[in-house]
């Protein structure tokens, strides 16, 4: 399997300011290590990892170039742009909610965005079977005109409009299994029929007020936006049956020409802003079950985008259950904490009360435009 690993040391240099989990806290605690929770760690372990196990040999790893203007120019208004370019040069800013930067941030957000972009286009021009991008700062919390939630260009989007404008492919389906609502590409492709956007989260955990299931999208797009949010402890087997029961048929009966997962890992049991007790298991599970669809609905065309996941201790292990399966690779890191976490799970009540609500879910689902 022809794997390509997008990635740039640069993005590692991105820098927030002193937040503590999701909030600035001024000089009321001690300067954190990176500011905020979305630090370069997690990134910079899992290719530890990766070249600790020999995976890294295994992926043909590459950059690609920064996004220009015009390419963010699709999804960003002229006039965001512009100022975040002002904000970059001045030493950094914040220009939306819980989305800080500092020098020459805009500069590193269109290369966290170019690394999307190389990375779609690479399989859809045929270079790569599959491929995945270690982009950051993330993206599927950002509007057009608004960053939020450590979010400050859309990355996903961004390589979407410009697949879809140069020709590349008519139809893609963006799923979206990062712990928080994908609101910012929820938004972005509300209204539009050409995008399928899924998005299975933790029912309000961030941002508060978006990802209900009946928000299906409007006008053409109506039908065309499916929210799964799941409770909290939902654990491994909740996740696996909603991509199984609501997600994968959702994308069979749109048949897009590539699936774009929005990987986030920040469902992760030990995760610090998440509480529903999934595992590297689980990632590697629905890796391997978008992975099989796509083989029957788009000649195996799946990108995986990173997003969120803040344990600098597990993420390095989610990141490379997902990989050895994209590669179908023999190469393993074996999770140590799977016994724990498998202990974890829900049990009795509370885990038939999950199951019921997947099923209910489902049911809504199937009764939707």
């Amino acid at each position: 399997m022809r794997t390509g690993y997008f990635w740039d040391e640069r993005c590692f240099w991105h820098s927030g300011g002193n937040y503590a989990f999701t909030a600035p806290v001024g000089g009321l605690v001690q300067p954190l290590a990176g500011g905020l929770p979305e630090n370069p760690e997690t990134k910079r372990r899992l290719n530890n990892l990766l070249h600790a196990t020999g995976l890294w040999s295994v992926l043909r790893t590459t950059s690609a170039p920064p996004a220009t203007f015009d390419q963010l120019a699709r999804v960003h208004p002229a006039s965001y742009l512009r100022r975040f370019q002002d904000a970059s040069a001045a030493g950094g800013g914040e220009l939306g909610l819980r989305a800080p930067f500092g020098p020459d941030g805009y500069d590193l957000a269109a290369l966290s965005a170019g690394l999307a972009i190389g990375a779609v286009e690479s399989v859809l021009s045929g270079q790569f079977d599959n491929a995945y991008a270690l982009s950051r700062p993330p993206g599927h919390h950002c509007l057009p005109d608004w960053p939020n939630g450590f979010c400050l260009l859309a990355n996903i989007a961004i390589a979407v409009e410009h697949a879809l404008a140069t020709g590349l492919c008519g139809r893609v389906a963006v799923l979206d299994w990062d712990v928080h609502h994908g609101n910012g590409t929820e938004a972005i492709f509300y209204d539009r029929d050409d995008v399928l956007t899924v998005s299975l989260h933790q029912d309000r955990n961030y941002p508060l007020d978006t990802g209900d299931a009946s928000d299906r999208g409007v006008g053409a797009g109506l039908g065309y936006n499916v929210n799964i949010p799941l409770s909290p402890g939902a654990g491994h087997q909740s996740f696996v049956d909603a991509l199984d029961k609501i997600a994968l048929p959702a994308l069979e009966r749109f048949a897009p020409d590539i699936i774009i997962v929005a990987c986030g890992y920040d469902a992760a049991a030990v995760d610090p802003l998440s509480r529903t007790l999934a595992t590297a298991q689980t990632f590697s599970a629905m890796t391997q079950a978008v992975m099989t669809l796509a083989d029957d609905l788009c000649d195996g065309r799946v990108v995986l985008v990173h997003e969120g996941g803040y344990s600098e201790v597990y993420v390095p292990f989610c990141g490379h259950a997902a990989l050895t399966t994209l590669t179908q690779s023999a190469i393993a890191a074996p999770d140590p904490f799977a016994e724990t976490f498998a202990a974890r799970q829900p049990h009795g009540a509370f885990a038939r009360f999950l199951h019921d609500e997947v099923e209910d879910l489902a049911a809504f689902h199937r009764t939707q435009p």
